[in-house]
């Protein structure tokens, strides 16, 4: 179970928000796509993750799984403090398959003080939804603020907190992960490790393959967070800024491979099915 995929078509009338025309992730990227490099590894389904941040993108990744069983749940994008928020997030959530919203750092100031975080999360558990989060590390005490007051709401945290290249984490990292990691509530997608690299920044597509260069990374995702709440995801086709699908793959197959098949099988899928609910198809 893949569960951090993105789709989206430049090619439409509408075009695209993201990502630039200048970059090699300009052009169309589907679920056929996706099945092409993700099936050799026996992977077979996916939770995507927003298209966008425009609000019909919502509907459209939505209309795209009506008919693509791979699909298994898709975690959208609304602003909570948008006016409309709260009827978009009912309108959507009539769809099993949407699973709940991404707050990214770039679009959501996430502090657990603001009235529209607090507001927005409490809906966000009241539909029995997830809140996932992307941004710099200062997120995730703010996550572990917002998961302690509401303990019934899923939390999870994208690409290992942004944990950024694994020779040199900060502290500020590292205590926000224990922090994280004391909330039974908060998930971690251990994901995006190569495109974290200095390497990926100065050539694209070329990050480190070893597994041994993310081992501080993991080992301290594993030390905070344990076997039952570790999730894999791609961050495909995003993922290929580091390297390709089958790079990502070997790297979290070896690491796990080391932990046993009870702890590998939790994290390829059975830990994704307590965070998202998801449905099977």
């Amino acid at each position: 179970m893949d569960t951090h995929v993105h789709f989206w078509d430049p090619t439409r009338e509408q075009g695209v928000p993201l990502p630039g025309k200048g970059s090699p992730l300009y052009r169309p990227v589907l679920p056929a796509d996706w099945k092409k490099v993700a099936s050799p590894h026996g992977v077979k389904e996916t939770v995507v993750v927003e298209a966008s941040h425009w609000v019909e993108d919502n509907q459209w990744i939505l209309d795209l799984a009506a008919n693509e069983k791979s699909i298994v749940g898709f975690i959208g994008n609304l602003d909570p403090a948008d006016a409309g928020f709260s009827a978009n997030l009912k309108r959507f959530a009539a769809n099993p398959l949407f699973r709940g919203i991404r707050w990214r750092g770039d679009l959501v100031q996430l502090d657990a003080t603001k009235d529209y975080v607090k507001r927005g999360a409490k809906e966000l558990s009241d539909h029995g939804l997830v809140l996932e989060l992307n941004g710099k590390p200062s997120m995730l005490a703010e996550a572990a603020k917002i998961a302690g007051g509401l303990p019934d709401l899923r939390i999870m945290i994208d690409h290992v907190g942004s944990a950024g290249d694994a020779t040199h984490l900060t502290d500020e990292w590292r205590e926000g992960m224990r922090a994280a990691g004391k909330r039974k509530n908060i998930f971690l997608k251990i994901s995006a490790l190569t495109e974290q690299t200095d390497e990926s920044s100065k050539s694209y597509g070329h990050a480190p393959r070893d597994t041994a260069y993310y081992q501080p990374v993991l080992d301290h995702c594993w030390e905070c967070f344990g076997e039952d709440r570790v999730v894999y995801g791609s961050n495909w086709p995003v993922c290929e800024k580091g390297g390709t699908y089958a790079d990502e793959f070997k790297i979290v197959s070896e690491y796990f491979a080391t932990k046993g098949s009870g702890a590998s099988e939790k994290y390829f899928w059975k830990n994704s099915l307590a965070a998202y609910r998801w449905i099977e198809r």
